[in-house]
């Protein structure tokens, strides 16, 4: 399923199910289970390797999507339509690494 991104959808819930692993909940009821291991490289999201920091993840209900401490996030449509974007943010994030080494 593509979602245009002018289609919006907010994160409703999400709960930790392994590690790098949560399901999110959208307002449309949609459910998406990431394992986020693949794109955390960077420096904005390289910081989430960390288990106990990754898992301080939080549900930001006035921007409807999930968060991190350290300002990491996603947008919701992307979360709502993984599948669609999970290659692409990965080999972006890789590079973006390669370039910094």
């Amino acid at each position: 399923m593509h979602t245009e991104l002018d289609i919006y959808y907010d994160v409703i819930n999400v709960e930790i199910i392994g590690p790098y692993t949560l399901r999110l909940t959208f307002t449309d009821n949609h459910q998406q289970i990431i394992n986020f291991e693949p794109v955390l490289y960077g420096p904005v999201f390289e910081p989430l390797r960390e288990p106990k920091l990754f898992n301080q993840v939080q549900l930001n209900r006035d921007t409807g999507t999930i968060e991190w401490p350290t300002g990491a996030d996603f947008n919701p449509v992307v979360l709502h339509d993984w599948p669609v974007y999970k290659d692409k943010i990965a080999a972006s994030h890789r590079q973006h690494q390669a370039v910094i080494v």
